[in-house]
């Protein structure tokens, strides 16, 4: 469904269910949805909606800027908190030598931080749940990727993004449980997401982190 307000166009989700008011939620990915009681006419929905349209706006639009590409970093000696590690902005001298390095040193060094740091967490957290979800991965790798946070093959390779490092620890932990899940159900069916959820109850929220700040996790 869908209502105009200000010339621009709120698509929303109806959910129906057995309850008394109707509640209007938009999630991190800027997707809204309304939980309407049972029977409730379209009319008075979007009648909801309209009264709260205003609010869904202005959410969605901070939501859009957040998801804007990053300026470019700066790599030089004294650079300011551009660089992300483990979910905290850092100044570049926080996480490599810097003085003497010229622009293209001070580069590669950075990318071979990342690629240790995204190792040890990796293999720091991974057993404790390998262990739970009862399956043992056949190698742990980090890789350099531009389309996946981690993936998982037919031989139980797991493969993880080096740049995995510059997100938050409850970040990486989804997608080690995920890709540990991959481990009984290669594919994303209702089997997989079971299972994800009963390891990892919030994983939407965690998931939700990577897609709204993703494009910021970048060298």
């Amino acid at each position: 469904m869908n209502i105009q307000h200000n010339n621009q166009t709120i698509e929303f989700h109806v959910e129906y269910a057995k309850r008394q008011k109707i509640h209007v939620q938009i999630d991190p990915n800027g997707l809204v949805t309304v939980k309407a009681p049972n029977g409730m006419p379209e009319k008075d929905i979007c009648q909801a909606v309209a009264l709260q349209a205003d609010w869904i706006l202005q959410n969605k639009a901070k939501q859009d800027k957040a998801r804007e590409a990053p300026k470019p970093k700066e790599y030089r000696e004294g650079s300011e908190g551009d660089f992300l590690h483990l979910g905290r902005r850092c100044r570049l001298d926080e996480l490599i030598p810097t003085e003497g390095r010229t622009e293209e040193q001070l580069r590669a060094d950075l990318k071979k931080f990342y690629f240790a740091s995204c190792k040890k967490v990796v293999n720091e957290r991974i057993g404790a749940y390998a262990k739970q979800l009862k399956v043992e991965p056949k190698s742990i790798e980090i890789i350099e990727s531009t389309t996946k946070w981690g993936s998982c093959d037919s031989k139980k390779r797991l493969n993880f993004n080096y740049l995995l490092a510059m997100a938050p620890v409850q970040a990486i932990d989804y997608v080690i449980v995920h890709e540990l899940c991959h481990l009984h159900h290669m594919n994303h069916d209702r089997s997989f997401w079971r299972k994800l959820g009963s390891v990892m109850p919030d994983y939407k929220e965690r998931e939700a982190y990577l897609n709204r700040y993703g494009n910021f996790m970048v060298m």
